[in-house]
């Protein structure tokens, strides 16, 4: 049985709480005297290739400090939504969240360079140059000072579009459909050149909307068109494959400078192995839940790449624009197959 447990309460820990376990004071229900819980917040399910991937992280400390540290995962926005953890984290009121990449963006406007479309060409080569310190060590230095430490790069699945009244196949089949977002202006523009009006919006409130009518669809991987139903009421999922957007764990400097070099080390040895072990969970993952959807009645079917991509080209040079950006769009060109 795996010892990291799912956290299955609502509400958010007290600051005196958070510094408390971080000190190793408490150890949490369940956890001994001196062992200290570190807070995960996670917006999907637990049995999300991220979420999995930490469980491992976590049985793996807590052998290697013997019993001394384990993470306590908060799946399914038990915490809030992505931007209300990020938030959580910068207080010091939460120890670790996995986030969009794209949230970020509102911290440096930089990181919109790691998130454009058609960047990458597969989830290896993504995964490759975003855990590389030499390409990505500067970028990620830029949110410190916001109390932000991006410690993992994880692959977040490729997105594709999916709409309620049938598939698309050229930006022209986009005209005029509202179609959510993850709420940056990369992503809301990324989107207009699609074809379509890009509306950001909570994860939580997209069935909803897809359902009543306020969207139109969503763009999203295939697991999240599963697992979260939007099969249910947006059965035409098209592979447009615009977008490889990565997700961060970050942690809250402070609760990451505060742990001593050997466990820091044995912590960062760990999140580069899971890595490799979210890349192939993923990889499972996603042909699972294309059986799902369509058992489900949903519909697969290709889109045209070439005009969609041709279509978003632009942002690459819009948003390209400094010293920083161009070096990293450079080696992320540089380590194409």
């Amino acid at each position: 049985m795996r010892s990291m447990r799912v956290g299955a309460i609502a509400g958010i820990a007290t600051v005196g709480l958070a510094l408390a376990a971080c000190s190793g004071g408490t150890g949490g229900e369940g956890g001994s005297a001196d062992q200290t819980v570190f807070r995960v917040a996670f917006n999907q399910d637990i049995d999300h290739p991220q979420a999995q991937a930490l469980l491992e992280v976590s049985d793996a400390l807590e052998e290697a400090t013997d019993g001394a540290y384990r993470f306590e995962l908060f799946t399914d926005e038990t915490l809030g939504d992505q931007a209300a953890t990020i938030e959580q984290v910068q207080s010091g009121t939460l120890d670790f969240a996995i986030v969009a990449g794209s949230l970020l963006e509102n911290f440096e406007p930089d990181f919109s360079v790691v998130n454009l479309p058609y960047l990458y060409e597969s989830p290896e080569h993504q995964m490759s140059v975003l855990n590389d310190p030499e390409i990505m060590g500067d970028l990620y230095e830029t949110v410190v000072d916001d109390n932000i430490q991006v410690l993992t790069a994880y692959h977040g699945g490729v997105r594709n579009v999916y709409t309620t009244e049938g598939p698309i196949e050229t930006p022209e089949d986009l005209a005029g459909l509202k179609i959510r977002v993850i709420g940056s202006d990369t992503n809301v523009l990324m989107m207009e050149l699609m074809g379509g009006v890009g509306t950001p919006m909570a994860q939580g409130e997209v069935y909803t909307a897809i359902q009543s009518g306020v969207l139109d669809g969503a763009e999203n991987n295939e697991l999240i068109y599963s697992t979260l139903s939007h099969d249910e009421i947006a059965g035409y999922y098209s592979y447009t494959q615009h977008l490889m957007m990565p997700d961060y764990l970050i942690a809250s400097p402070a609760i990451w400078d505060g742990l001593d070099d050997e466990t820091r080390g044995i912590l960062e040895g760990l999140l580069a192995d899971s890595v490799d072990t979210e890349l192939e969970l993923f990889a499972t993952a996603v042909d699972e839940a294309v059986a799902a959807a369509e058992e489900a009645g949903a519909t697969f079917s290709e889109a045209d790449v070439d005009a969609f991509r041709e279509a978003v080209l632009p942002i690459h040079e819009e948003r390209v624009t400094s010293d920083l950006t161009q070096s990293i769009y450079d080696a992320i060109d540089a380590a194409r197959g």
